[in-house]
């Protein structure tokens, strides 16, 4: 199993440095690898090498007599192929067993997105008087005001932020960069934050980061972090909702596009490498558009 572990963690590395994948990717990464490395002892294998297509096989059957959906099933098959695509590179195998293997086709979700009305009561929520208030309401408007990613809010510096054009440095995946235009309610909320908030919580440590924020001890603030922030902003409104960095990322993009902007300068505001990942919220402001005209044209 220790030959197993050196392998993963081969792979793991080669994620972090040269592909640049944020820590939840990688993590998703192991856990879908780990998975099938229990399966193979179950099935007496002890090294990759020792894979065959048959086996993916077998595997694959016990993926789909399981509980996991389709969507599921997809990642792991995608993140085992490009694991044995790595070890194959690498001259530790002479084969990719699950080149052949077929992903199911994924199940195709509308994202889940809050109504203006509903982000409205979650700006209400934070103590604009509190060091962390003013932190935690200038990351909800950030993240609204952007759509940038959870890993991308926690990666920003104070010196990648331009209050004379009025934009963010992004480091996006793939360690691309783009400049992301910030709003008036988002700019104001990390001026205050800034200048009064983060200024207090960086005494609660001998170090000095430039991460922009911070946590209650003066540390970069981590992106698991920030969804505790959310939940709790959630919590303390009387919305009955669920909410996730990636929740106001789609709910950027859908009222964005429901507003009329291109579709493809939304594309390049989320940092999507491809348009097919950004048409996903065609669908979402097509209901919206169905909607009104069912409730406002007389021959609906």
């Amino acid at each position: 199993m220790s030959n197993l572990r050196d392998n993963i963690g081969m792979f793991m590395e080669y994620l972090s440095i040269e592909k640049n994948c944020s820590p939840l990717t990688i993590e998703h990464y192991e856990k879908d690898i780990m998975h099938f490395a229990a399966f193979m002892k179950q099935q007496a294998i002890s090294d990759f090498a020792a894979v065959s297509y048959v086996l993916v096989r077998h595997y694959l059957v016990v993926l789909h007599e399981s509980s996991y959906s389709r969507n599921t099933v997809a990642r792991k098959i995608s993140s085992l192929r490009s694991f044995f695509k790595f070890l194959n590179r690498e001259g530790m195998l002479s084969h990719n067993p699950f080149a052949m293997a077929s992903l199911p086709k994924k199940g195709r979700q509308l994202p889940h997105f809050l109504y203006e009305e509903e982000m409205k009561q979650l700006f209400s929520v934070c103590r604009l008087d509190d060091p962390l208030g003013q932190r935690n309401q200038a990351i909800l408007e950030l993240l609204y005001g952007t759509g940038i990613r959870v890993a991308e809010c926690c990666s920003i510096l104070i010196k990648d932020i331009d209050f004379f054009v009025e934009s963010v440095l992004i480091k996006g995946k793939g360690r691309k960069e783009r400049f992301v235009p910030l709003g008036s309610f988002a700019l104001s909320a990390i001026t205050r934050y800034i200048e009064g908030g983060r200024n207090e919580l960086a005494k609660k440590s001998e170090k000095r980061f430039d991460s922009l924020f911070l946590n209650y001890r003066g540390e970069p603030l981590s992106a698991r972090s920030v969804r505790n922030i959310l939940n709790s902003i959630i919590e303390q409104s009387s919305l009955n909702v669920h909410i996730s960095p990636h929740v106001l990322r789609h709910t950027f993009a859908t009222h964005m596009l429901n507003e009329g902007a291109d579709l493809r300068a939304v594309q390049e505001l989320l940092g999507h490498a491809h348009l097919s990942s950004t048409q996903v919220y065609t669908h979402v402001t097509k209901d919206h558009l169905k909607k009104i005209y069912n409730n406002a044209h007389p021959r609906a």
